[in-house]
């Protein structure tokens, strides 16, 4: 396998070079079941799904048979109790001494999502053998970015290489970035105003080339380098900066613009629309630089004449 490429649901379509091969211990598999424990926005906080249907895609079977799920919210203050554990292992169909197993089992895992600060913990399958053992086959782990600070030893063992450069780039100079099949870069601040950028650039004809958002603590570096990272992207034909200055300092913005146009000039049509923050000085800025600039005050203008830009 190594030194080819492997494709699956999972990889892009020409698939992914393979590096590496892990090698894992055997196990005969008598039954396969599904369990997870994830962070959900509906009952804000912690939830455990279980079905006794693993080994498969877990969509379909909420689709199709939804009676075959088990939902279960989990009290962050009382945790995951012996009943609950149980419970679980009874609804997956565990008897006899596979049913404490099981709830041991159950137990463990969320103790690790509480340790590793992680926000999914999918196994699937969670499998019986015929030896009478319950063992977690295969899993999925996610872990909050928010707590890198406490889990730099996880974080420390990411593997970049398949991952989109452009998104590892930004991530190093705390930008998120992720790349779509548009044509229209944005340069934004906020996730919300992020999406509203990219939806009204779609409303108007037009296609975003990605998401990128500055966030609230950027200055005139991550301005550049964001800059750098829309427009490696050889098929951005136009560039829609869209600031809406709160804790942004607009005047930061327009000088990251300035500075770029000034090193190497952006080869892409530049709209910018600002507002709030020091957008008086910042609009001065942009007009005093003599840089091939289109600034407008209206989002929707704005919108217009990025889609315009491209047409």
């Amino acid at each position: 396998m190594v030194g080819h490429k492997l494709i699956t649901k999972q990889t892009p379509k020409d698939g992914i070079l393979v590096n590496k091969v892990m090698v894992a211990e055997s196990v005969d598999i008598l039954r396969e079941t599904y369990f997870c424990i994830l962070m959900d926005r509906d009952h804000n906080g912690p939830v455990l799904i279980a079905s006794p249907d693993g080994g498969m895609d877990i969509e379909e079977v909420a689709e199709k048979t939804p009676e075959r799920l088990l939902t279960v919210p989990i009290d962050i203050h009382e945790g995951l109790t012996d009943d609950i554990a149980l419970k679980v292992a009874e609804f997956l169909k565990f008897d006899g001494s596979l049913r404490g197993k099981c709830a041991e089992e159950v137990k463990n895992i969320w103790k690790m999502f509480l340790h590793v600060d992680a926000t999914q913990i999918e196994i699937n399958p969670l499998i019986e053998t015929p030896q009478g053992q319950v063992v977690a086959v295969d899993a999925k782990i996610q872990f909050d970015d928010n707590a890198e600070f406490r889990q730099k030893g996880i974080f420390a063992e990411e593997d970049t290489s398949e991952s989109d450069p452009r998104e590892v780039e930004a991530a190093s100079h705390n930008l998120s970035y992720i790349g779509m099949d548009g044509n229209i870069g944005c340069l934004v601040n906020g996730a919300g105003l992020a999406m509203a950028t990219m939806d009204i650039i779609k409303l108007h004809g037009g296609s975003p080339a990605n998401f990128l958002d500055l966030g609230g603590g950027v200055n005139e570096s991550q301005v550049e380098h964001a800059v750098r990272i829309v427009t490696s992207d050889k098929s951005v034909k136009a560039i829609f900066v869209n600031i809406f200055g709160g804790i942004v300092n607009c005047a930061i913005i327009a000088s990251g613009l300035v500075n770029v146009f000034r090193n190497s000039p952006i080869p892409v049509p530049v709209v910018v629309r600002l507002e709030g923050t020091n957008v008086t000085e910042a609009r001065h800025i942009l007009k005093e630089s003599g840089c091939k600039i289109v600034v407008s005050n209206d989002f929707e203008e704005a919108a217009k004449h990025v889609v315009a830009a491209v047409n």
